[in-house]
């Protein structure tokens, strides 16, 4: 059964994605260093046919990274910090200044444009406070353009997670 259609710019890799795409994804999705022969046993595929389907899902951009989750306290970063950002000029040269600082900033793990009371709100992981205030003041105090911001300390990370099925 077709659930998706996945595009690409490139309609070749147009693919239109199935129930076996999806048991890979889930599978992929929480161990990347699962084997073809792995996912192909758990799901009743060949090993040769899950490395198809995976390459076509990176190709057309189901599959956007594979990465390592680190541990933020063996990295030393034990602190992490949910913040509300709201700007002073939201013009399109200044929306794109501020979205290319945070991807470069360090410790910034995620960055949401949003609706809302705030123009963005960031999921930032630092050492501790002192380096959080570092963070502050090199972003958002020394930044002319953001006109506040709110944080909020996380006390327990219930759930970590970047898993969309």
């Amino acid at each position: 059964m077709t659930k998706y259609i996945a595009s690409d710019q490139n309609t070749e890799l147009n693919h239109a994605m199935d129930d076996k795409d999806f048991e890979i994804l889930r599978l992929v999705q929480s161990n990347a260093r699962l084997t073809a022969d792995a996912i192909g046993h758990e799901i009743g595929l060949s090993s040769p046919a899950v490395q198809k389907r995976l390459k076509k899902l990176r190709e057309t951009g189901v599959i956007e990274k594979e990465i390592a989750v680190l541990s933020p306290t063996a990295v030393g970063r034990d602190m992490t910090v949910i913040v509300q950002v709201t700007l002073e000029r939201e013009s399109r040269l200044h929306l794109d200044t501020f979205k290319r600082r945070m991807k470069a900033a360090p410790g910034v793990q995620q960055c949401y444009y949003t609706t809302g009371e705030a123009d963005f709100i960031l999921v930032v992981a630092v050492k501790d406070i002192r380096a959080y205030e570092a963070f502050t003041q090199e972003f958002f105090f020394d930044e002319s353009n953001v006109s506040k911001f709110t944080s909020s300390i996380v006390m327990d990370r219930v759930k970590v997670s970047l898993d969309t099925l």
